[in-house]
């Protein structure tokens, strides 16, 4: 299969999307001039929004707050969760296991919109209390992951053998374990980058760590669902465009983690 085959779907519907939150804002130039909100014309080719803006330029500002924090979250995510469930699943210790392990149980049993409401006052606004909410609120299963992953490459032969040669922690950790898990955290992040999408558009759109009147595709969807009849535009172009970031990413996820078919030229029939 060739890459353009394989990869092509997944880059083709991302590609929209993260264009826009990556140029968008070098193409918004000056905004134009307002106009009564919700109208169609008048020189606006979507329209104008709630309080009369111009929709293409907060379609093109809009994007690199969604997709800057949504990557952040993630990354940061993963840097709390990786070592929680590499040390989950390595220590012979049973209740350094629980001490970790337990407390995140807990965390999972709470709905993560319900734990983003109930955390929300205790990080700053902005874009980086955003970015740390998020996060936190994705960490309890992201270590489990990682833990159920690791265990079971942890009781290998080779992971015993290491520790009679005397090996580090951070050799058996991360040289052995980690790179055994590799497959399965990648396919993973698919699916959290997915989760953390949400997660972002949903704290913007319920207004937490987001302005009400930021240039952010979820703030836009929240405030013009109002005129959802009169003006379309302003609601259905940012929701679609968090509908295709998503499902493309999780499509360029799959093509990378699918085997290769081995091709059949030069095989004798």
């Amino acid at each position: 299969m060739s890459r353009l085959r394989r990869y092509g779907p997944g880059a083709a519907v991302a590609a929209l999307p993260l264009a826009l939150a990556l140029a968008g804002p070098l193409l918004a130039g000056d905004p134009p001039a307002r106009a009564a909100s919700f109208t169609l014309g008048g020189g606006h080719w979507l329209g104008t929004d709630f309080v009369g803006r111009d929709v293409v330029h907060q379609i093109l500002l809009g994007g690199r707050s969604v997709v800057l924090v949504a990557l952040a979250a993630t990354a940061l995510a993963y840097l709390v969760a990786l070592p929680l469930g590499l040390i989950g699943a390595l220590t012979h210790r049973r209740w350094l296991e629980e001490v970790l392990m337990r407390p995140l149980d807990v965390l999972l049993a709470v709905p993560s919109l319900l734990m983003l409401l109930l955390v929300a006052a205790a990080f700053p606004p902005g874009a980086a209390g955003l970015t740390l909410l998020v996060a936190f609120v994705s960490v309890p299963d992201a270590a489990r992951i990682v833990r159920a992953a690791a265990a079971e490459a942890a009781s290998r032969p080779a992971v015993e053998a290491l520790r009679m040669q005397g090996e580090s922690w951070w050799r058996m950790a991360v040289g052995y374990v980690g790179r055994s898990i590799l497959r399965t955290l990648a396919a993973d992040a698919g699916i959290r980058l997915t989760g953390v999408l949400y997660l972002v558009a949903t704290a913007a759109f319920l207004g937490i760590g987001v302005a009400p009147d930021a240039a952010d595709w979820a703030v836009m969807v929240d405030r013009n669902r109002t005129g959802l009849l009169i003006q379309p535009w302003a609601v259905v172009v940012p929701a679609l465009l968090i509908i295709a970031l998503t499902t493309g990413s999780n499509l360029l996820v799959d093509a990378a983690m699918e085997k290769p078919t081995p091709s059949r030229k030069g095989r004798r029939p």
